[in-house]
């Protein structure tokens, strides 16, 4: 087995490199829906951040509010740590679980945001950062997603800076093209993935 961290900052396109090395057969750990599922209505976890932030995150329905969580953690950093300690343990485990169920052949990728932020990098054999412009992704999370500058801005400067996620890659994809040369990219990137598996495998 390979295990692959993959990364970007905010508005990278970092979820659409990882919907291509689906399609190519790679085994796919989503941090973001992990983070989802272990905060879902009922669970310990969305006991523990009501506990931590008060009843102002929920939603009228009982689930999380994240636009009025975001508002609280992103413009806080302490508040930011104390949410990752609730959160990233139970991200952890799940992800443990879903891989643990994956076949001794198959490449598994783990689509971490914040992995360069929180030094996860030596947990995988090859971790791979999705590259694209600071001016482009601020574009994209305020056309794309309807933030404001000022809630882009302030997203982003919560993240890593491009240069340590750089700094961090085996490989590096970059994302500032058409869909096409994505397309084009990510196949080659593929081709390395499998070498080094074989790569691997001899070795073994």
């Amino acid at each position: 087995m390979l295990r692959i961290g993959l990364t970007g900052g905010i508005g990278a396109g970092k979820s659409a490199v990882s919907a291509r090395l689906a399609e190519r057969g790679a085994v796919i750990v989503d941090s973001d829906l992990i983070a989802r599922e272990v905060v879902a209505p009922g669970s310990e976890g969305l006991r523990a951040v009501v506990a931590e932030f008060g009843e102002q995150v929920l939603r009228p329905d009982g689930a999380l509010d994240r636009p009025a969580l975001g508002l609280v953690v992103f413009a806080d950093p302490a508040k930011l740590a104390a949410l990752n300690a609730i959160v990233h343990p139970l991200v952890r485990a799940r992800s443990a679980e879903l891989e643990g169920a994956a076949g001794p052949d198959d490449l598994v990728v783990h689509d971490v945001p914040l992995l360069v932020e929180n030094n996860l990098g030596p947990l995988y054999d090859l971790v791979i950062v999705v590259d694209t412009a600071d001016d482009v992704r601020l574009d994209r999370l305020v056309r794309r997603r309807g933030m404001t500058e000022e809630e882009a801005r302030s997203r982003m400067a919560a993240q890593a800076s491009r240069e340590q996620r750089l700094a961090a890659a085996d490989l590096v994809i970059d994302n500032g093209g058409t869909p096409e040369e994505l397309d084009a990219l990510v196949g080659e990137v593929w081709e390395q993935l499998k070498a080094h598996q074989a790569e691997a495998s001899d070795r073994a």
